[in-house]
């Protein structure tokens, strides 16, 4: 089963780019990478930019509107994801232990609707 491991994180939290942290912490990420290709699970996965650079897009009456930024207002923003084929939700909730951001934010579990099946 496919489940997307949503990373939230505040900001400040990581380690500074640049910094001695921030190379353990991306080393670390490393691993988990290798860890997820190794036990077959890695779909896909990628950091996204700043929430600064949403867009959020609504259509309403069918008119598009757009405002910047997310659409949720929280303190953790989104900054990546992965997406891990495991045998079941323990084996997904395993993997996303691995993922560093894990230590300092939220890993949302969630499993893929299949649709058609």
């Amino acid at each position: 089963m496919r489940y997307l491991a949503l990373i939230y994180s505040a900001d400040g939290t990581a380690p500074e780019y640049g910094s001695p942290e921030w190379g353990a912490f991306m080393g670390a990420y490393a691993a988990a990478g290798k860890t997820f290709h190794e036990r077959g699970v890695f779909v896909a996965g990628e950091a996204l930019q700043h929430t600064s650079t949403a867009t959020s897009v609504r259509v309403r009456d069918g008119k598009t509107e757009t405002m910047d930024g997310p659409f949720a207002e929280t303190k953790e923003r989104l900054g990546g994801f992965y997406l891990l084929d495991c045998k079941d939700l323990d084996e997904a909730i395993e993997m996303a232990a691995l993922i560093p951001s894990a230590a300092i934010g939220t890993v949302e579990v969630r499993p893929i609707l299949e649709l058609g099946e």
